[in-house]
């Protein structure tokens, strides 16, 4: 039987990987990557440059993450030997009633989650759907404590970014077209990303790209944050403006939830796994997710000795995700996801030139969040109320000023004289990406452009493996043994398999690589700034 995807089987895709001894940014916008690395030639540790790409990106892939976003950050500091978790996760308003959300009776959930369809589709999309947003509280902590160049500094950036507008090309136009009919329920979502109010935002078929955002409101409100530190988020005008938008739209956000919020550092989750040890954020991510993945996969067996992976190995892959999975199902509430929802994540991975290493997921769950801005500050809004349980009584269930229930899952790893920064978006494939390319890293010795290169399955609790259609059958027949196989193209759009960024330094040298299909994301050396 002849395939039924017109894709091409000849074509082949790769990103070039080079080693420095000066720092390197690697994330899924080359522009954020860019700005990041000039903060490092200027002098800056990881963590200023982390700041630097975490509000340069949310400006230029407002659809993924921004101000309104939450997420984790696992961070390694040179100097201690230590690794340090950070969550700046969302959570649910403290005047948010589950009783507003009712079930329908009428099946499954449209977006990320197979819950029970609650009315109106409240938690999903809207302002009832927006929780208390963390990473900007997170990176002003972080910045607080590791930082050494200015934050106003490390914001102008952004500024500039949104005062020019993010460029719609032929990936902003596809990611706009693919949630039109929602943006346009929101009038602000829709003056801001379509055209009339109803279409998509698109050059011609054959034009050069020319059309921008008008972002002018969002870097009016950055310039306030640059100005007034990252609690004016929280405490200041830009909070109370923002919560005066989502209330006037009919959400329970609130001045006191923004006041009451603070992101939390945690000791990292740390194991051993092989000859060396993984470092994760614990409590609601994926980071015990992980573990449990990493802990099965060494009981089972070493891995065969080679360059690459077998059969036997991608099986152990797929049997230990499947049991990982299905104790995350079963004690912390997770349901699984749509295979066919987009979900709306960003990640980037940092090292300076010194070995301090950061490693940041950020997210407004769905694409384009809960399709809501916030006129008064140009924000994009999430909507981490679809990460609850609309079912009372269950671990995870919907209830008031709860932290949500993240699949974020940002590593450092440690074997022999290597350490790397890793991590993805794709909401739940997330950790079996991980999973696998700490492997390749840790039980194969497998370089960063290898790692990146290699393909991989993805089995995330659902009811397949989804393997790389380039794999070979011997390994296709040996994850059959473990779970029914489907065959996937490693595409542009939409993402079968997570999309990682991540960094490693061996020795002295560091490396950066991001998803080899990623058509903006880039590593970017310090080094590299300088020809502009």
């Amino acid at each position: 039987m002849h395939d039924i995807f017109a894709l091409s089987k000849t074509q082949t895709t790769r990103k070039t990987v080079v080693e420095t001894e000066h720092g390197i940014v690697a994330a899924q916008n080359s522009i954020a990557a860019r700005i990041g690395a000039e903060v490092l030639a200027a002098g800056g540790d990881a963590v200023d440059a982390a700041v630097a790409t975490s509000f340069a990106i949310g400006v230029v892939e407002p659809w993924m993450s921004g101000p309104a976003a939450g997420g984790a950050m696992m961070l390694w500091r040179a100097d201690t030997q230590k690794a340090i978790a950070l969550n700046h996760g969302m959570k649910s308003p403290a005047e948010l009633d589950p009783a507003h959300y009712p079930l329908t009776g009428a099946g499954k959930a449209s977006d990320l989650f197979p819950w029970e369809s609650v009315k109106d589709d409240r938690n999903v999309q809207g302002a009832t759907a927006i929780a208390v947003p963390g990473t900007v509280d997170g990176l002003g902590q972080v910045h607080e404590r590791y930082g050494r160049m200015s934050w106003a500094d490390l914001l102008q950036p952004a500024i500039r970014c949104a005062r020019k507008g993010t460029l719609v090309d032929w990936y902003a136009a596809l990611l706009i077209a693919s949630t039109t009919r929602q943006l346009a329920k929101d009038p602000d979502a829709a003056a801001l990303f379509l055209e009339d109010g109803q279409w998509p935002t698109i050059s011609g078929w054959t034009a050069l790209a020319e059309k921008r955002l008008d972002q002018t409101r969002m870097a009016d409100s950055l310039e306030q944050i640059a100005r007034n530190g990252a609690r004016e988020l929280y405490d200041g005008d830009v909070g109370a403006a923002m919560v005066a938008d989502v209330r006037a739209k009919g959400g329970a956000l609130s001045r006191r939830d923004l006041e009451d919020y603070s992101a939390e550092f945690h000791d990292a989750l740390s194991f051993a796994y092989r000859d060396g040890f993984m470092h994760a954020v614990p409590g609601l991510t994926g980071g015990p997710t992980l573990q449990a993945t990493l802990k099965k996969l060494s009981l089972k067996r070493q891995l065969e000795p080679a360059q690459t992976p077998g059969a036997a190995d991608y099986a152990a892959y797929a049997a230990a995700l499947k049991v990982a999975y299905a104790k995350r199902f079963a004690s912390m509430g997770d349901p699984g996801e749509n295979p066919e929802a987009p979900g709306c994540t960003t990640h980037f991975s940092v090292v300076d030139r010194h070995g301090n290493m950061v490693s940041q997921t950020q997210t407004l769950l769905s694409i384009f969040g809960s399709r809501v801005v916030s006129p008064s500050t140009g924000f994009l809004m999430n909507n981490g109320i679809m990460w609850f349980d609309p079912v009372a009584g269950k671990p995870n269930s919907l209830g008031p000023d709860k932290r949500c229930l993240m699949n974020v899952c940002p590593v450092i790893g440690e074997t022999g004289d290597i350490r790397f920064a890793f991590g993805a978006s794709g909401g739940r494939k997330i950790v079996s990406a991980v999973a696998q390319m700490s492997s390749f890293v840790m039980d194969f010795g497998m370089d960063l452009e290898a790692t990146f290169h290699q393909p991989r399955i993805d089995m995330s609790g659902g009811p397949v493996v989804v393997a790389d259609e380039t794999l070979s059958p011997e390994i296709i027949d040996a994850l059959a043994m473990v779970q029914d196989v489907r065959r996937a193209s490693r595409t542009v759009f939409p993402y079968v398999f997570a999309c990682p960024a991540g960094v490693m330094r061996r020795g002295s040298l560091n490396s950066g690589c991001t998803e080899i299909m990623s058509p903006w994301g880039d590593a970017v050396s310090e080094t590299d700034t300088l020809d502009r």
